[in-house]
């Protein structure tokens, strides 16, 4: 993002963009608590008083990969949750979530065996290309899809499953797959992409003052 900010910091539409994710599952009765994990050395919400009651757990659990950082934050919340327990995983960096979105994904996946994650088909031609950006092949999309969060495991399947891979997953639904399971997509939005660079930010700020998508 070219900041000296951390990302999921930056100003959206007046408020940090990580409040814009919060936000939406303070929204939602159905989500019975809310864990942010930080860096150790993140200083924004050291100053943050929470009631005891409150939905928002804060937890300083940050790893050097977002697995581990996932797996930390399990390990923190283990004791107050039930094998069967859903968890759902979100990015700080996708702030177009919906309550809508949301609703959707729980519906799909409330009875589901496994799990599953919000997701795009992927729309563009795909292309392969070696060290000088020269194209050396392309790559089929159909049946491609571009995953999203949140991204919604069972806790004892997806600590599992994050505890036993071999290296570092992209995301929660990788380390599920390597046991041998597969996760459900369900129909996500564009509106729920991840900011990742400059542009991204300001096509978000359109998205939200627009309230389009």
């Amino acid at each position: 993002m070219a900041t000296a900010i951390p990302k999921q910091y930056l100003p959206l539409n007046g408020k940090p963009m990580v409040s814009h994710s919060i936000q939406t599952f303070f929204a939602s009765s159905r989500i019975t608590g809310i864990h942010l994990a930080l860096s150790p050395g993140d200083f924004f919400w050291r100053s943050l008083t929470l009631d005891d009651n409150s939905r928002l757990n804060l937890h300083y659990t940050g790893g050097e990969t977002r697995a581990q950082t996932v797996l930390n934050t399990l390990n923190a919340i283990r004791f107050k949750l039930e094998p069967d327990d859903w968890i759902l995983v979100h990015d700080a960096a996708r702030p177009g979530l919906t309550d809508k979105l949301l609703n959707t994904l729980l519906d799909e996946l409330e009875t589901d065996e496994v799990g599953g994650l919000l997701a795009l088909p992927l729309a563009d031609t795909l292309k392969q290309a070696n060290a000088d950006a020269r194209v050396t092949h392309t790559i089929p999309r159909e049946g491609l899809w571009q995953a999203q969060t949140p991204q919604m495991f069972r806790f004892q399947v997806l600590y599992d499953a994050l505890s036993a891979f071999n290296g570092a997953p992209t995301d929660e639904a990788q380390a599920v797959e390597a046991l041998g399971l597969q996760p459900k997509l369900v129909m996500g939005s564009l509106r729920n992409m991840k900011v990742t660079y400059p542009q991204d930010l300001a096509l978000m700020e359109l998205i939200m003052q627009k309230d389009i998508l």
